[in-house]
């Protein structure tokens, strides 16, 4: 062979090297689904939502169903129930049991349970009541140091679940008995004390912003932040050579936002106003959403909740992590025991009491935290706050008990469950639990 033909073939099989290295790149080469989601335009997308389904991802679309249904049912039974006043006080009294739901959901996606959230915030409104009232303390110091006393009874219920090793469904039981029986203590024979009339917590529930820039531009902030921190992240992602969404994406979504923000405005500025109270629960469920999805803390914490002994064994101190998480559900419920005690301008003996404690665990559940830990969102006390609230508010119009409500409330309750039991098993059964 000549020295022309050697090269030739040597060159011919230096080619065939070159692409059959190709091939076999090509072969290895992972492409992320969500890129071939955004290449199919709205069709990928609703691939994408009916894969989701099937596999048991199913997000908040029940609880948003629910609601469009309950709405649609008690508006066909009583017109006033989608009116600004209805609405308006439903969204106030929501944020009582959101509050609260949203500590729920920290102790949730550990796995555990809380018990004693109702007797914390029944004690914690009888601290301020007795500082503030019969003892006179200034009521910015008293709500302060009752929030505390709240927070300090949670860390309390961490430290023997998460150093003694007592089972927290069992600790917070005690809570229960014992922060009930502080509280009655606390109140003495008169087991009443009325709050100042035009004081701090009593604005809580009774004030609103009147001028109708307010609640429009509350509205308008929710959106621009919302537009700004998604084109930030995907700016980021970008920079990193990761997926991220295109901007008519991140466009669609916050007009999806947009819509019921500036609906949820107008209603607010055909009533009173812009409530206080929305405006601090909902500071507070972006707050903790922040917390839970983009800090280091959140991340511990769903680990913490996903496997607690692989999260011990990855260096995260799990019994800190527990009782963290334990001191914010003391400390939520506090704050949402203010909102009880605004709602009436007094702190008695049926604080805390009643149907408190499982409406808040419900709100949660409904809401779509699991009660097998490692899933959930604070969004979703604020969505399970609003179901539970909703049909409150629908069967007060119509006239019917208590007792038919929470036979309701307890059927949509076993209802979540139910799905988040279904969802995981779907989930399991293709491989994405």
């Amino acid at each position: 062979m000549t020295t022309g033909e050697e090269a030739a073939t040597e060159s011919a099989a230096a080619t065939e090297t070159t692409e059959t290295a190709g091939k076999a790149t090509g072969a290895v080469t992972v492409v992320d689904p969500r890129l071939l989601v955004r290449q199919q335009g709205f069709k990928g997308y609703l691939n994408e939502l009916v894969r989701r389904v099937r596999t048991g991802e199913l997000g908040s679309i029940p609880v948003v169903v629910g609601l469009i249904i309950i709405a649609i049912v008690f508006q066909a039974q009583d017109s006033a129930f989608l009116s600004a006043n209805n609405l308006s006080d439903l969204f106030i009294l929501s944020a009582g049991t959101g509050l609260i739901a949203v500590g729920i959901v920290f102790v949730l996606i550990l796995g555990e349970i809380d018990l004693s959230v109702g007797s914390v915030s029944g004690m914690s409104a009888a601290v301020l009541a007795v500082l503030n009232i019969n003892k006179g303390m200034d009521e910015g110091l008293a709500l302060l140091l009752a929030i505390l006393t709240g927070m300090a009874a949670g860390a309390l219920h961490g430290f023997f679940f998460a150093k003694i090793g007592v089972p927290a469904f069992v600790v917070t039981l005690a809570g229960l008995l014992g922060w009930n029986g502080l509280m009655l203590q606390i109140l003495g024979p008169s087991g009443t004390i009325n709050l100042d009339d035009d004081g701090i917590v009593a604005k809580l529930t009774n004030y609103y912003f009147e001028d109708k820039a307010a609640a429009m531009g509350l509205a308008t902030v929710g959106v621009l932040a919302f537009l700004g921190f998604s084109l930030l992240d995907a700016r980021r992602r970008k920079a990193a050579q990761v997926p991220c969404r295109p901007l008519s994406e991140i466009v669609l979504r916050t007009v999806v936002l947009a819509v019921p923000l500036y609906a949820a405005a107008m209603v607010f500025n055909s009533y009173k106003g812009l409530p206080l109270a929305v405006v601090i629960f909902l500071g507070i469920v972006v707050l903790t959403d922040f917390v839970l999805r983009r800090t280091t803390y959140g991340r511990k914490v769903f680990a913490v909740g996903g496997s607690s002994e692989a999260a011990g064994r990855a260096g995260i101190n799990v019994p800190m992590i527990r009782i963290t998480v334990f001191s914010i559900a003391g400390t939520m419920a506090a704050i949402g025991g203010m909102f009880y005690a605004s709602q009436i301008n007094a702190a008695n003996q049926s604080s805390g009491a009643g149907s408190l404690l499982m409406n808040c665990i419900a709100a949660a559940v409904i809401g779509g935290t699991s009660l097998f830990g490692g899933r959930g969102k604070t969004w979703s006390a604020l969505l399970g706050a609003l179901v539970i609230q909703s049909i409150n508010s629908g069967m007060a119009l119509l006239g019917t008990g208590s007792a038919i409500r929470d036979m309701i409330t307890g059927a949509v309750l076993l209802a979540a469950v139910v799905i988040d039991s279904v969802s995981r098993r779907t989930q399991k059964t293709a491989g994405r639990a």
